[in-house]
């Protein structure tokens, strides 16, 4: 179309901007952003339902029901947990599962930070000596017991040779045949194998802390203990806090290790909550009180981890 000037008799011609042709089909589901979101989170959303709701839903659906193998069962309400409550290899089991989890978690945070700050040190070899880091946390669970079963093996213990020949012992240890020694072996099993985990993620959050908080400290005349209480540790809360919530969910459910270590024993001294809940669910059929004593784990896990990420938004405020 043509325009006049104002002021003059020329005539300058504008272009009408073109229109743009409707997308049809996939073309316009694509530009709905709804459209496109729910599409993308549908199979995320199925693959939660089905191996995350339905498993949880059925877990409780059995703790309140007396369902057995072959046996569809009817609800009984909280029987299940009442029963397990009073059943005292049950208690032993819960306690036994907080001090395995206290000390261990106690343990991985410890060495793993005393870890992380010498990995964060400028030497020879140190990406190497990084990556060998994670060794453990690598190998399968069962694998790494198993060679540790056989190292604490009352016969051919290679601990108990080392400890004879060196002098410290007379006579060999009962590692895992005795129940206070078999918890402390199993402690000993799960912080070698989750150390790793928290050296490399403390080790990254030390990454980030500029150097030059250190060179001001240290020309305030503050010593390395100093230095990392008062610049490090705080820096260093939020990472710290995130990665010991990990550590607790995953210890307190531990399965695999304890089952291949101990197997609960001697006389279910070294029982955990979920080894606990395998053998009278799974070994003996009785599926409702297996899941009853399972459940159990829920609310102190969901206190845990509420109580920390309150704190650690209070750290962030």
């Amino acid at each position: 179309m043509k325009k006049p000037i104002a002021g003059g008799s020329a005539r300058v011609e504008v272009l009408a901007p073109p229109r743009t042709a409707r997308r049809g089909g996939a073309g316009a589901w694509l530009e709905n952003e709804r459209l496109l979101a729910a599409m993308l989170l549908t199979p995320t959303v199925l693959l939660l339902g089905l191996f995350i709701a339905y498993p949880f839903v059925m877990g409780v659906w059995l703790a309140l029901s007396n369902t057995s193998v072959g046996n569809v069962g009817e609800f009984v309400g909280l029987r299940n947990f009442y029963k397990a409550w009073n059943d005292s290899i049950f208690r032993t089991a819960f306690w036994n599962t907080t001090w395995y989890t206290a000390w261990a978690t106690v343990f991985k945070l410890t060495l793993g930070m005393w870890l992380a700050l010498l990995l964060n040190r400028s030497f020879r070899g140190k990406r190497i000596v990084r990556a060998s880091m994670l060794l453990p946390f690598i190998v399968p669970t069962v694998l790494s017991t198993f060679a540790w079963r056989w190292m604490f093996d009352p016969t051919f213990s290679v601990l108990n040779w080392l400890l004879y020949r060196g002098g410290f012992i007379t006579t060999k240890l009962p590692f895992l045949s005795d129940g206070a020694y078999g918890m402390w072996c199993a402690i000993a099993v799960n912080t070698w194998r989750g150390m790793p985990f928290f050296a490399i993620t403390l080790l990254a959050g030390l990454q980030t802390i500029n150097p030059d908080l250190h060179e001001a400290a240290s020309l305030d005349g503050a010593n390395g203990w100093h230095r990392f209480w008062n610049v490090t540790w705080p820096l260093l809360k939020p990472v710290t806090l995130v990665v010991v919530v990990f550590s607790i969910i995953q210890t307190f459910s531990d399965f695999q290790l304890i089952y291949v270590l101990t197997g609960g024993g001697p006389a279910n001294s070294t029982h955990l909550i979920a080894t606990y809940a395998y053998q009278v669910g799974v070994a003996t059929g009785l599926l409702g009180e297996g899941a009853a004593i399972s459940l159990f784990m829920l609310p102190v896990l969901f206190v845990v981890v509420w109580l920390q990420l309150r704190y650690l938004r209070r750290l962030e405020a």
